[in-house]
């Protein structure tokens, strides 16, 4: 402080006075009243909601990092070198099946000793015959539902897993006591092991070129209409907050001193927007452990917001909203009589907002055709991307105020809704920003995900007309008997067996065979799809060639009749006694035909008769089942008599193509994000809508009593919404086309639109505020009541 005239320095008093402002417009926010308190609710449930979802997107790669852990402390590695038998050692075998869709994992275990290592998430093992379950599946075995598959598991129920043992909430799992598992091992089904984890480190393979950008570009698209609606909110109550700061200025205060009133007043409700967001995303959290989304689950406590991440939106969000109170009232003249808005405002311009997209535009094109083997620049996509969809926002205003002031006349109704755009085409705008942002950018995605999807599919050679499914059983599994058990199953119309194993010229043991060849058993059905057969009898053997894994050679060599030949009997770690065969006369030559799943079977084709006698455990079999699918939960049948039939067995049901995993993970997840974009946009444009009738309450019950028909209204209120969102939804499809397009080209992909793809994503947009528009009815038909006059 001056000690001469008693004040503080100018840069300290500019300070106080700046501090001051902010202070007072705060105690604004919270002492305007009734309508104060409504415009401070409607404001923070608006920022809360967007925080609540900010929050969400910082704490997934916590929640992915944790399923990670968890799954890598389960693992419980099948393969591998054999172990003597310990004190310390676990039997265990991979049990998994599926039942309706959904993936169930199961493991058979038989602990040898005391301290044999526990499964995550066990206290210790059921006894042989009882299983303990996930709760999910407890669940699930208890009602009426999982009949079919109690049928599968027929163990007793004698405890559940815990959290540690689970990657999320509504996963099925289990662990089944069994006897007598050690003489299955055969090193990749059934293992016997000292401990439970990565038998290494293993470091996390990154994503390729094109799956990395559909990470970033699937991160910005999804996070922008959630910044885009927190900026809206932070101006809930514009026209109040006008008429208040100029009766500031009626008082004295100069248009800087409003301005910052008006930031501390927003500053205010985005400050309890983070209080509320907080809560939202407390209650969402322990929502996320009851819902399962598109297959995948989570347990509250995976749902940790990195700290930094959490701290950076607790920074961003305030500022925002002071940035975007003054960027509001860049061009708004306050004055102690009145807000110089309610004039003809001056028609926004162009050029400045056609310099987004096309900065947009110009960030993305040095990559265009960079082709899918080069990492794309990480902050050109982004930023990019980011302008490109700032430009929907920026767009849109010029775009409604431009065509609503050409709209013509026509019923009252429409004039009213015309009149209203024509005055605050600004306010409608905003209120579509949102949801013309996100599908501008799902148009986009959609784009991209058809353009390289190809790439991530694959054809699996299944031909599904032949058979839809396949039943892989263990070695030693009688395989012609259980065709016999499939064919008898409820909804089979045909299931064919066929057993391979392979023969060499001398003993398998030491080094082995010098040439060997493939042997394949079926009945003649059978191998008629494997191969094209004259005649067949019981008791014939086929040589067959043209096969693509059999060596046409190695098959002569061996095919001389009485020949011996050595089975191979080796399975797994297990030593068994040798069992050879003798080439028998008569063989018939034919030619190989791709069998039903893909696969060329070359060597020698026996029928059941002659094939070696006690080599039954030499022979994997697998059964081709074609099924009824008019038939009510066929394919869980046929699971449980392969259950029945082979506990080990592996069903496995065909398609034609088969998509990558990591593809799969991130187009799953975008959808996930998706639906709670969109819900979240629902319920934005819900809280802008109701915020804007309070606005016009007096008005609106003003025309009721000069003889309005509240029909007339309420159609003025759709038409409202219904041009603003057709602009947004025209401008969005116009941008998402052409970022599709830039971005296919970036990924040297065919540049193709799927205008059924387009229809949706809009129809989409379209669905959300029609319901929106339904829903903000009652609210206004109660609006419209005479009490709507009455002034405090």
């Amino acid at each position: 402080m001056n000690v001469r005239t008693g004040h503080l320095p100018r840069e300290r008093s500019r300070a106080w006075g700046r501090s001051r402002d902010l202070g007072l417009g705060a105690r604004f926010a919270f002492t305007g009243g009734r309508e104060g308190w409504i415009r401070m609710l409607l404001t923070a449930v608006g920022v809360g909601l967007g925080v609540a979802l900010l929050l969400l997107t910082t704490a997934i790669p916590n929640a992915l990092s944790v399923r990670h852990e968890r799954d890598e402390a389960r693992l419980d590695y099948t393969y591998g070198p054999n172990r003597p038998k310990a004190a310390d050692t676990l039997v265990i075998s991979d049990a998994d099946t599926t039942f309706h869709g959904s993936d169930v994992r199961g493991r058979l275990v038989e602990p040898e000793g005391p301290r044999a290592p526990v499964a995550p998430g066990l206290a210790k093992y059921p006894a042989p015959g009882d299983m303990v379950v996930s709760p999910a599946l407890k669940e699930l075995l208890g009602s009426s539902d999982g009949k079919l598959l109690r049928e599968r598991l027929p163990y007793r129920v004698v405890g559940t897993i815990g959290e540690s043992g689970l990657v999320g909430s509504h996963e099925l799992a289990y662990y089944a006591g069994v006897k007598n598992l050690a003489p299955r091992i055969n090193g990749w089904q059934t293992a016997r092991i000292a401990k439970f984890g990565p038998m290494q480190p293993t470091k996390a393979r990154g994503l390729d070129p094109v799956l990395l950008l559909l990470v970033l570009v699937v991160f910005v698209v999804l996070l922008m209409p959630v910044a885009v609606f927190i900026a809206a909110a932070v101006r809930f109550g514009g026209e109040r907050r006008d008429r208040r700061l100029a009766a500031l200025r009626l008082v004295g205060s100069d248009s800087r001193s409003t301005r910052r009133i008006a930031a501390g007043e927003a500053l205010a409700g985005s400050l309890v927007g983070l209080v509320f967001g907080t809560v939202f995303f407390l209650l969402g959290r322990q929502l996320a452990g009851s819902v399962e989304i598109m297959g995948i689950s989570v347990f509250p406590s995976y749902l940790d917001p990195a700290p930094a991440l959490a701290a950076l939106v607790a920074v961003t969000v305030p500022a925002a909203a002071v940035l975007v109170t003054l960027f509001a009232l860049r061009r708004v003249v306050i004055e102690p009589l009145g807000v110089v808005r309610t004039a003809k405002p001056r028609r926004r311009r162009l050029w400045w907002r056609l310099l987004l997209p096309l900065g947009g535009l110009a960030m993305l094109s040095p990559m265009v055709g960079q082709g899918r083997d080069t990492y794309f620049n990480e902050y050109l996509v982004i930023g990019g991307v980011l302008l490109l969809l700032v430009g929907v926002t920026t767009l849109l205003p010029w775009i409604v105020e431009a065509v609503v002031a050409r709209l013509g006349p026509g019923p009252v109704a429409w004039q009213l809704a015309v009149r209203r755009l024509q005055l605050s085409s600004g306010s409608a705008a905003r209120m579509v920003n949102g949801i013309a942002v996100a599908v501008a950018g799902a148009i986009a995605m959609q784009m991209l995900f058809a353009g390289v999807q190809g790439d991530y599919t694959k054809v699996t050679g299944q031909d599904t007309t032949r058979a839809q499914m396949q039943v892989n059983l263990s070695r030693g599994v009688p395989f012609t008997t259980a065709a016999g058990k499939f064919a008898a199953t409820k909804g089979v119309d045909k299931a064919i067996a066929l057993g391979s194993a392979e023969v060499g010229d001398r003993t398998w043991r030491g080094n082995g065979p010098a040439t060997t060849t493939g042997v394949t058993v079926g009945d003649c059905a059978a191998l008629r799809e494997v191969a094209r057969l004259p005649s067949c009898h019981d008791g014939d053997v086929f040589v067959a060639t043209g096969s693509d894994s059999v060596s046409d050679a190695d098959t002569a060599k061996l095919a001389k009749p009485g020949r011996r030949l050595w089975l191979d009997m080796t399975y797994g770690f297990e030593q068994r006694p040798e069992v050879t065969w003798t080439v028998p006369g008569g063989l018939k030559q034919v030619r190989s035909i791709t069998s039903p799943n893909g696969n060329e079977f070359g060597g020698f084709l026996l029928t059941p008769a002659a094939a070696p006698g006690g080599g039954a455990a030499a022979f994997s079999g697998s059964v081709y089942v074609s099924v009824d699918d008019s038939v009510r939960n066929v394919h869980e049948y046929v699971r449980n008599t392969a259950a029945a039939v082979d506990p080990l067995a592996d069903v496995m049901l065909w398609s034609s193509t088969e998509e990558s995993d990591k593809f799969t993970s991130i187009r799953t997840g975008t959808f996930v994000g998706a639906i709670c974009v969109l819900a979240l946009i629902g319920v934005s444009l819900l809280v802008s809508q109701l915020e804007q009738l309070r606005e016009r309450r007096k008005l609106l019950s003003s025309l009721v009593a000069f003889g309005t028909r509240r029909r007339t209204l309420s159609m003025s209120v759709l038409w409202q919404t219904a041009v603003p969102i057709a602009l947004g939804l025209l401008l969005a499809s116009v941008v998402g086309l052409t970022l599709g397009t830039v971005l296919l080209e970036m990924v040297d992909a065919t540049v193709s639109v799927d205008w059924a793809s387009v229809l949706s994503m809009t129809g989409a947009g379209a669905a959300v505020v029609l319901a929106v528009t339904l829903l903000s009815l009652p609210p206004l038909l109660r609006m419209m009541r005479p009490e709507g006059l009455r002034t405090e």
